[in-house]
């Protein structure tokens, strides 16, 4: 089976490609990453080294111009400063009841149709994305929830005429997990980039960098990113 993965060149995309290539194997395995207005291109470099390692092909395209009306913070043309503070702390902030500042609006939908596109032009049936638990909680990045992800398969599975379906494998799980998961898997987080900045090492302090060191606190290993080793578990299977 053929699969295109959306890949940022973070540690839950670059975790799903990992699944996709024990799955399917290198040459049935394409990797998409997107270039949407954001405020560095550090992920996008990410993304290359990742699908270098894994010997699969990389496709990059450009779509900066339909985020131009979006206020993100995460993006380059905009006046809002990035928070330095954890999720929890912003999602205190908006009670629950909007995204954070750093939401991208409805960008996984047009990740998604993109891929979808391109998909079935490169006859693949399925697009893998590496959205979790923890982004969907508390209503902060809500196209990052099972619902939403339910949602966009159908619509992807018939809008295709049931050519191409999504596989989120990690929506119900927290970043912690997946980080366990890539752990196993031999995932090669020293190669990845979250951090909202675009420094030459990661700021510590942007809310995915606080959530990705607790992920790798909680699996009990150091984050490369910080300049540690990160041991592969005894069942890696790549």
């Amino acid at each position: 089976m053929k699969v295109l993965v959306l890949s940022s060149g973070g540690i839950d995309s670059t975790t799903a490609l990992a699944e996709a290539v024990r799955l399917n194997g290198h040459d049935n395995v394409i990797s998409l990453s997107i270039t949407y207005g954001q405020t560095h291109t550090k992920e996008l470099e990410s993304a290359r080294a990742v699908a270098k390692h894994y010997d699969v092909k990389h496709i990059e395209t450009d779509i900066s111009n339909i985020f131009k009306y979006s206020n993100s913070s995460l993006l380059k043309h905009s006046d809002d400063t990035i928070p330095k503070e954890s999720y929890d702390e912003q999602i205190k902030k908006t009670g629950g009841e909007t995204p954070v500042s750093t939401y991208v609006p409805f960008r996984n939908g047009i990740f998604l149709s993109i891929a979808a596109g391109i998909a079935i032009s490169k006859g693949c049936e399925v697009i893998y994305y590496g959205v979790h638990s923890d982004d969907a909680a508390g209503f902060a990045y809500p196209d990052c929830s099972d619902v939403f992800n339910n949602a966009m398969n159908t619509a992807i599975y018939e809008g295709s005429g049931h050519q191409v379906k999504i596989e989120a494998p990690f929506v119900n799980m927290n970043k912690a997990d997946v980080v366990g998961r890539g752990l196993e898997l031999g995932v090669p987080y020293e190669l990845t980039w979250s951090c909202y900045e675009g420094g030459d090492k990661p700021c510590g302090k942007c809310g995915t960098c606080i959530d990705r060191a607790k992920a790798f606190e909680l699996n009990g290993v150091t984050d490369p990113a910080t300049g540690g080793r990160v041991p592969c578990r005894e069942n890696s299977t790549i």
